[in-house]
């Protein structure tokens, strides 16, 4: 297992608009910015009232996991929606996608989520946009499966997994089984504070597993946990806009 410190990501925006950056390729040595098809992970916090404006995207399968706040979601294939911690968006933007987000809420009030950059399987596939209600924020001390490549609410065009769990203190939980063999996986705390074998982690910081081991979980406190799971050994697209292997290593 190797853990990623929060010093290993990049601070990027201004204003309203504030992100952390993870290539979580960058603490290996493989000359690879993501992991498999895992290529990007941006923690944001942003104010209500920003918008961020029409922007494209290509070759980018992009899930925006909101844990905080509302925002309304506009794109050039006709959708208008808005999406929360419970209705939740997968935008496959494919050969050719914009969209513009309009961030909703009080004065003084904010948006908090992930930004997920998936690498598809191949280029050029036909934009879409998926959404879906999960019901409830949070599952309570089992995982959660948000996106997949099949079977899942949330339809990634790579052999990408995401589920996420809430661990109340003192809970523990073990990692789920994996669903093909000799995969690669990232736990990351998205915030709270948890320990994994001796390994502790606080809001931001992630580990990445190798291998089909079975590991445990435990919550130092309420913690919201996000696991991503890909198969290193299936095709992917780097060259995506966001995804793809398009930074130099540090």
């Amino acid at each position: 297992m190797l853990k990623i410190e929060n010093s290993s990501k990049h601070q990027h925006g201004s204003g309203g608009f504030g992100i952390d950056i993870l290539w979580p390729g960058m603490v290996q040595n493989s000359g690879d910015s993501g992991i498999g098809a895992i290529g990007r992970i941006d923690q944001a916090n942003v104010k209500a009232g920003t918008v961020i404006s029409m922007h494209p995207h290509k070759d980018d399968e992009i899930l925006t996991y909101i844990r905080k706040g509302r925002m309304l979601h506009l794109d050039t294939v006709g959708n208008e929606e808005e999406i929360s911690d419970s209705r939740l968006m997968l935008m496959n933007a494919g050969h050719t996608f914009q969209h513009e987000e309009r961030i909703l809420g009080e004065q003084g009030e904010s948006m908090q989520c992930l930004q997920i950059f998936i690498r598809p399987s191949e280029p050029d596939l036909t934009p879409q946009v998926q959404f879906h209600d999960f019901g409830t924020p949070y599952s309570d001390n089992i995982w959660r499966l948000i996106a997949g490549p099949e079977n899942a609410p949330l339809t990634f065009r790579s052999q990408t997994w995401v589920q996420d769990a809430r661990l109340g203190e003192g809970g523990e939980l073990k990692l789920p089984a994996v669903p093909v063999s000799n995969v690669v996986r990232l736990l990351y705390v998205f915030q709270g504070a948890a320990r994994i074998g001796e390994t502790p982690l606080k809001t931001g910081e992630s580990i990445i597993i190798e291998g089909d081991d079975v590991h445990t979980v435990t919550a130092l406190k309420t913690t919201d946990l996000v696991l991503f799971t890909t198969d290193p050994a299936a095709k992917i697209f780097c060259g995506g806009m966001f995804s793809g292997n398009t930074r130099p290593r540090l």
